[in-house]
C-alpha cells in the first residue's frame, strides 16, 4: 500500500535538507522527492516547486477563489465574462500534465469548480453564460482523472448539477456536447458515478436528446454511453453495466443508434456510433432486436460504403460490430442471406494491403461459420479459403491476423470435409505451421486448425 504525505510535511523535509544538511534548494528538493519515493510515499498532488516558488496551478486556483468570493447575486454578465479565461487556464494546466490535475484536485479545485458552476445561470445560445458554462465543463473534463477526483465530484453534487444543466439545454448542441464529455470523464473508471448518473435517469435524457437531434451528431454523447457501459472500475467485483446496457436497449437507444448509422454520419462519428452500439449489444436478445430494427441492413450498407470510399477505420469497426451481432445464430443466417459473405470478401479485396482490416474480416467470417456447415460452405465458395492463404503468405509478421486466419480455417473445415481437401490442396498447411512456429499467440489456434484439417503431427 502506498503511503501518503501532506504538503506541509513535504515542505518540511525540503526545509530540513536546506537548514540541517546545508543543501542548496534545488538539491534539497530533488533529494526529498527521491528519498520519499524510495520509501513508498505517493507524491501525487504534492507541489514540488522550489522553496519560494508558487505553482502555476495554485496561482490559478487562487484567482478562481478570489473570483468566487466576489460573486454578486445574481451573477451578472461582467463576472460571467471573466470566468472563461480562468477556466481555460486551469484546463490547459491540467491537460498539459496529469500531475497538475492531481495538485489541483488535492487543493480543492473540484469543489471550487462545482461551486462556481452552480452559480452560472441557465444559458441561452447567445448568452455570456454559455461561454462560461462550456469552459467550466472543459475544466471538469481535465480535472476528473482518477477515483479521488471523481469521488470529490460526487460529494460536491456534481452529477446532479451536470444533469440539470443538460436538461435545461436540450436544444443547445454546444452545451450538450461539452456536458456529456463531463459525464464520460466522470463515469470512466468509477462504478459509483455510473450508478449516480443512472439514478438521475441519464439514459432517458440521452434518448430524448438523440430523438431531438436526429440529424445532428453529438460525439461526446456516444462517449458518455460507452463510459457508462464499460466495466472499468477495478474496485468492484461485479459491475452493474450489463444491466445498464439492457436498459439502454429496452428504452430505444439501440434503435436510435441504428438510425444514426443510416443518417450519413461523418467517418469519426460513424466509427463512434458503431463502437457504442456494440457496447449495448450484450446478449442474444439485444443482438436479435438490433437486427429486427434494420441494424444488419445498415451495417452491411456501411461496409459496402467503406469499401467504395477506402475508409479503413469504418470498415474495421463495422466488421467488429457485425461479429458481435453474429453471436446470435438467427443473425448469422440473416447476414449470410443478405449477401454478407460476398460483401466481406469484396471488402477484403479492397483492403488486401492492410492486415488490420483483413483480421477483422476473418473474425466475422469465423463467427458466421461457427457451428454452421452451411455458412462454412458458403464462405469457401465466396473465397474465404483463398483470402486466408493469400493473407498468411503476404503478411507473415502480422501475428493477430495470422491467429484470426487459423481460427477462421478451423471453423471452415471442422464440419466440412470437402473444405479440408480444398484448402490442403491449395497449400494452407505450410502457412499454418509457419504461423505456429513464428508467433506465440498462434500456437493453440494453429494446432486446432491443423488437427481439424486432419493432418499428421498437428501437435508438433
Amino acid at each position: 500500500m502506498a503511503r501518503w504525505i501532506s504538503q506541509e510535511a513535504f515542505d518540511e523535509v525540503v526545509r530540513d535538507n536546506i537548514d540541517d544538511l546545508g543543501m542548496d534548494p534545488s538539491d534539497a528538493l530533488q533529494d526529498a522527492i527521491q528519498t520519499l519515493s524510495l520509501q513508498g510515499v505517493n507524491l501525487s498532488g504534492i507541489v514540488t516547486s522550489l522553496p519560494g516558488e508558487t505553482s502555476p496551478v495554485i496561482r490559478c486556483l487562487d484567482k478562481l477563489e478570489h473570483l468566487s468570493s466576489d460573486l454578486p447575486d445574481p451573477v451578472n454578465d461582467v463576472v460571467l465574462a471573466q470566468m472563461p479565461l480562468s477556466f481555460h487556464e486551469l484546463t490547459a494546466l491540467c491537460a498539459q500534465d496529469k500531475a497538475n490535475a492531481a495538485i489541483a484536485t488535492k487543493n480543492g479545485a473540484v469543489e471550487l469548480l462545482c461551486s462556481l458552476c452552480s452559480k452560472i445561470p441557465a444559458p441561452t445560445p447567445t448568452s455570456t453564460s454559455q461561454a462560461a458554462l462550456v469552459s467550466a465543463f472543459n475544466a471538469f473534463t481535465a480535472l476528473l482523472h482518477d477515483v479521488q477526483s471523481t469521488g470529490t465530484f460526487k460529494i460536491s453534487n456534481g452529477p446532479r448539477m451536470i444533469i440539470d444543466f443538460l436538461n435545461h439545454n436540450k436544444q443547445n448542441v454546444l452545451v450538450l456536447n461539452s456536458g456529456f464529455r463531463v459525464v464520460a470523464s466522470a463515469a470512466t473508471g468509477d462504478e459509483i458515478l455510473k450508478e449516480s448518473f443512472m439514478e438521475l435517469k441519464v439514459d432517458e435524457l440521452i434518448l430524448e436528446i438523440m430523438s431531438t437531434h436526429k440529424n445532428t451528431c453529438i460525439p461526446n454523447l456516444y462517449d458518455a454511453i460507452r463510459a457508462l457501459l464499460t466495466p472499468d472500475d477495478t474496485r468492484v467485483v461485479a459491475s452493474q453495466v450489463y444491466g445498464y446496457a439492457r436498459k439502454f436497449a429496452k428504452i430505444g437507444i439501440a434503435e436510435a443508434l441504428v438510425y444514426s448509422l443510416r443518417a450519413g454520419l461523418s467517418s469519426p462519428d460513424l466509427v463512434s456510433a458503431c463502437i457504442t452500439l456494440k457496447a449495448i449489444a450484450v446478449n442474444d436478445e439485444i443482438c436479435k432486436s438490433i437486427s429486427e430494427i434494420g441494424g444488419i441492413d445498415a451495417i452491411l450498407r456501411c461496409i459496402e460504403d467503406s469499401g467504395e470510399q477506402g475508409n479503413k477505420a469504418v470498415a474495421k469497426v463495422c466488421c467488429s460490430l457485425l461479429s458481435k451481432l453474429a453471436g446470435s445464430d438467427t443473425n448469422k443466417s440473416e447476414i449470410v442471406g443478405k449477401g454478407g459473405m460476398d460483401k466481406l470478401i469484396k471488402l477484403s479485396a479492397r483492403f488486401n494491403d492492410d492486415p488490420s482490416v483483413l483480421q477483422e474480416i476473418m473474425s466475422i467470417i469465423s463467427v458466421l461459420s461457427l457451428r454452421s456447415p452451411e455458412n462454412a460452405a458458403r464462405a469457401v465458395e465466396a473465397g474465404a479459403g483463398d483470402l486466408a492463404i493469400q493473407a498468411m503468405q503476404e503478411f507473415p509478421a502480422a501475428s493477430q491476423m495470422q491467429r484470426n486466419s487459423c481460427l477462421m480455417i478451423r471453423n471452415l473445415v471442422v464440419r466440412n470435409p470437402e473444405n479440408r481437401t480444398l484448402l490442403l490442396n491449395n497449400g494452407v498447411e505450410k502457412y499454418i505451421r509457419k504461423a505456429k512456429q513464428t508467433h506465440a499467440n498462434c500456437k493453440d489456434a494453429a494446432t486446432d486448425a491443423l488437427r481439424d484439417l486432419g493432418v499428421d503431427g498437428y501437435n508438433l
